[in-house]
């Protein structure tokens, strides 16, 4: 989880029907499927199991704000609030239209950032007792530190708004896009200040 390309168009894939239903396959023939679409994504992608690609489709209820969170893992916005927090300075942000069905006369527009896993966790604040990662997948199995602290030398430059890569369902923003954030009273979104070493 955490692990999302919206940008990512696999129309043009000629195996894309096997990237739509998630579902056990040995090792090997993950590994052929995920060097099919590795052209396609950042340079710095990992590719885990069960990273999803294209935009996000559904159908939507309810009344929404400017900005919306899926399951608290992804990150919608409408195009002006976008737009807004680029014209604040707000760095490497990457906005995909979604595929969104709404029920409303007027329904609004989405935008899904598409959020990349770039930094880490400092090893000091992941359990000593937590095994090593997966030598095959890379899975790091360890639950979210109750006092995360991000890995100074592995945080990115140019992006404001990432998640970390060894527990990708974290999202962090820079100061920058915190200021932002705030003078554009961004609700559905809360701030904490973490420690980097």
């Amino acid at each position: 989880m955490g692990h999302d390309y919206p940008c990512v168009d696999l129309s043009f894939v000629p195996e894309r029907a096997l990237f739509e239903r998630p579902r056990p396959e040995p090792f090997s023939e993950f590994a052929r499927l995920r060097e099919r679409v590795r052209p396609l994504v950042p340079p710095h992608a990992v590719l885990p199991p069960g990273t999803s690609f294209g935009p996000l489709t559904g159908k939507a209820t309810g009344r929404f704000g400017p900005i919306a969170w899926v399951e608290q893992l992804l990150l919608l916005v409408q195009p002006e609030v976008l737009e807004r927090l680029e014209q604040a300075g707000v760095q490497g942000l990457v906005g995909c239209r979604t595929e969104l069905t709404f029920r409303q006369k007027t329904p609004p527009t989405f935008l899904e950032l598409q959020i990349e896993p770039r930094g880490r966790l400092h090893p000091d604040c992941i359990p000593p007792s937590v095994p090593p990662p997966c030598a095959t997948c890379g899975r790091h199995g360890f639950s979210r530190p109750e006092e995360p602290i991000l890995d100074a030398a592995s945080l990115p430059s140019g992006v404001d708004l990432f998640r970390v890569g060894n527990f990708a369902t974290m999202v962090i923003g820079t100061e920058r896009f915190m200021e932002a954030g705030r003078r554009q009273k961004l609700d559905g979104i809360t701030f904490r200040e973490l420690p980097a070493r």
